[in-house]
C-alpha cells in the first residue's frame, strides 16, 4: 500500500491532494515482511494483526541527545511503539505521533510509565539531534511514557528498517513505512497500526494486551 501524508488512505476513502510526504505499507524492500491481516479476523487486537509475529529487532542508532541507543537491549520486555518517519512530514507522521500521545493518556499511568515510544527519522540529512528532540517534545509533553528520537547514517537507518521488517524508505526518507509497530513484553510485535480515524482507540485497546503477554 502506498499513500501520501495528506491522509490518502483506502480506509477513509478520501480523495486528498498529494502533499509531498509519502508513506508505504509493508510491501517493498523489507526483510521477510509480515502480512497485515487486519483487526477483524477474530483475534484480540483492534489494530492490524501481523502474520507472522515479528521479534523485537536489534539495531543501534544515536538518540536526540547524541548518545548511543541499542533498541533491542534498551526496550526489551517493555511495551514499545516503533515508527519510522521524518519531522518535515506535513500530515501522517505528526498525526500518528499525536495519536500515540493521546492514547497513552487513556491507559493506566503505570502502563504508560513502562512504555517506550521510539521515532526513527528517515531523513538523515535534515533531522539533526536538536531538530529531532524539539519535534518529539511536541508529543512527549505531559506523558509518563519514555519518548525517544533516533537518527543515524543512511546505512544504519536502512538496516534498522530492514531489521524491523518494514519497507526501507526512499526519496530522501519521504517515502516511508506507514506502519506503527507495537512490541509486547514477550518481545514480539503481533499488531501494527495504520493511520485512521480510530487509531487512538486501537492503540489504547491493544497496548494493555501486549503488556500482559
Amino acid at each position: 500500500m502506498i499513500r501520501r501524508c495528506a491522509v490518502l488512505t483506502a480506509l477513509l476513502a478520501l480523495a486528498v491532494a498529494l502533499a509531498g510526504c509519502s508513506s508505504s505499507g509493508s510491501t517493498g524492500k523489507s526483510a521477510q515482511p509480515s502480512q497485515l491481516i487486519g483487526g477483524s479476523t477474530g483475534g484480540p487486537y483492534q489494530g492490524a494483526g501481523l502474520d507472522p509475529a515479528q521479534p523485537r529487532p536489534s539495531f543501534s542508532l544515536t538518540d536526540f541527545n547524541g548518545k548511543p541507543f541499542a533498541f533491542g537491549a534498551t526496550t526489551a520486555k517493555h511495551p514499545t511503539l516503533l515508527f519510522f518517519g521524518y519531522t518535515n512530514c506535513p500530515d501522517v507522521c505528526p498525526t500518528t505521533m499525536a495519536d500515540v500521545s493521546i492514547a497513552l493518556k487513556q491507559v493506566p499511568a503505570a502502563l504508560a510509565a513502562r512504555t517506550y515510544v521510539v521515532f526513527v527519522t528517515t531523513d538523515v540529512k535534515r533531522d539533526t539531534g536538536p531538530v529531532l528532540k524539539k519535534w518529539v517534545s511536541n508529543f512527549s509533553a505531559g506523558s509518563k511514557a519514555t519518548f525517544v528520537g533516533l537518527r543515524g547514517t543512511q546505512a544504519q537507518v536502512d538496516a534498522a528498517q530492514a531489521a524491523a521488517h518494514v519497507t526501507v524508505a526512499e526519496d530522501d526518507g519521504q517515502t516511508h513505512s506507514a506502519e506503527l509497530l507495537l512490541y509486547g513484553t514477550d518481545d514480539y510485535a503481533r499488531v501494527a497500526f495504520l493511520q485512521s480515524t480510530t487509531e487512538q482507540k486501537q492503540i489504547a485497546h491493544d497496548l494493555p494486551l501486549v503488556a500482559n503477554a
